[in-house]
C-alpha cells in the first residue's frame, strides 16, 4: 500500500499502476461503514484509493475539529486490510494553496437541512470533494448514504461540471441496535450510547415529523430537524454536544 502526501507523488505512482480506480474519501477514525465503501470500491476495480483528511472548511465551530477523532495508524491498518492500493495523506497546504478564496457553492439543495443549520459546510465540502476528485480522477468514487444530502450533493455537482466519474452511494451501516456508524459516535458517553438508540427507532416508526420530534426531545435530544420528503425522511439531533445525523427511505409520506 503507498502512501501518497502530494499531487507529484500520485502523479508519478499513478504513471505505472493500470486499470479502473474506486475512490474512497474519508476525514479517518474509520469503522465499519468507511470499510464497506472499501470492499464495494474493490469489488468494482482494480485499484482502490483512500483519502484520509480532516477537512477544516466544512466545520462550522472550531471545536469541533479540535475534537474530531484523529487515529492514522488505526486507519491505515484497516486500508491495509481491507486491499487498498493507496492513501492520500494530504495537508492544507496541498489542497488550500489558495487559502480557500475558491470555493463550490451550490444555490438550491444546500440550503436545506444540513444547510439550514450548518452555514457553509457543504461549500467546504463541495470544495474538498471537486478537489480531490479532479486529483485522483477515479473512474467510481463511493460515498455512504448517512449522509444522504451530501451524497446527492456531490452527485449533483459532478454532473453539473462534466466531470467523468460515476458517484456510488452505498447505504447505510448501522449498529446491532440501528444507530449508524460515524466517527461521532465514539464522543458519546455510555448513557447516551443507550439514549442514542432511539434515534433510528423514532423516525421508522409511522409517525409525523412533529410527533417524531417530540419523542426524541422526550427522549433527551436536542433537536435541530426532522423533515421527511421525497420519500425519506431526515433528522438532526444532539446529545450532550455530539450531533447525530440519519435517514431513512419510506415508502409514503406521514400525514
Amino acid at each position: 500500500m503507498k502512501i501518497i502526501r502530494s499531487v507529484n507523488e500520485w502523479r508519478q505512482w499513478r504513471a505505472t499502476p493500470s486499470g479502473s480506480v474506486g475512490f474512497v474519501a474519508t476525514m479517518g477514525h474509520l469503522h465499519a461503514g468507511h470499510a464497506s465503501l472499501l470492499d464495494r470500491s474493490l469489488a468494482d476495480n482494480d485499484l482502490s484509493v483512500l483519502s484520509i483528511y480532516i477537512n477544516p472548511t466544512q466545520f462550522n465551530q472550531d471545536a469541533d475539529l479540535q475534537h474530531y477523532p484523529r487515529t492514522l495508524e488505526a486507519d491505515l491498518a484497516l486500508a491495509r486490510q481491507h486491499g487498498v492500493s493507496a492513501v492520500l495523506l494530504p495537508d492544507d497546504t496541498t489542497l488550500y494553496p489558495d487559502a480557500y478564496t475558491y470555493r463550490v457553492h451550490e444555490t438550491t439543495v444546500s440550503g436545506d437541512l444540513e444547510g439550514t443549520h450548518r452555514p457553509g459546510h457543504f461549500d467546504g465540502v463541495l470544495s474538498v470533494v471537486l478537489k480531490l476528485l479532479h486529483w485522483v480522477a477515479p473512474d467510481r468514487a463511493y460515498f455512504g448514504e448517512k449522509d444522504y444530502q451530501q451524497y446527492q450533493l456531490i452527485k449533483g455537482m459532478v454532473h453539473a461540471f462534466l466531470m467523468d466519474v460515476e458517484v456510488i452511494g452505498c447505504p447505510t451501516v448501522r449498529e446491532t441496535d440501528g444507530l449508524a456508524m460515524s466517527s461521532r459516535n465514539s464522543r458519546l458517553t455510555a448513557a447516551q450510547r443507550k439514549q442514542a438508540t432511539e434515534l433510528y427507532r423514532t423516525i421508522t416508526q409511522p409517525l409525523t415529523d412533529t410527533a417524531c420530534v417530540q419523542q426524541l426531545k422526550q427522549a433527551g435530544f436536542s433537536v435541530d430537524y426532522v423533515k421527511t420528503q421525497h420519500r425519506r425522511r431526515y433528522v438532526a439531533a444532539s446529545l450532550g454536544d455530539v450531533r447525530l445525523i440519519d435517514n431513512v427511505a419510506m415508502e409514503e409520506q406521514p400525514c
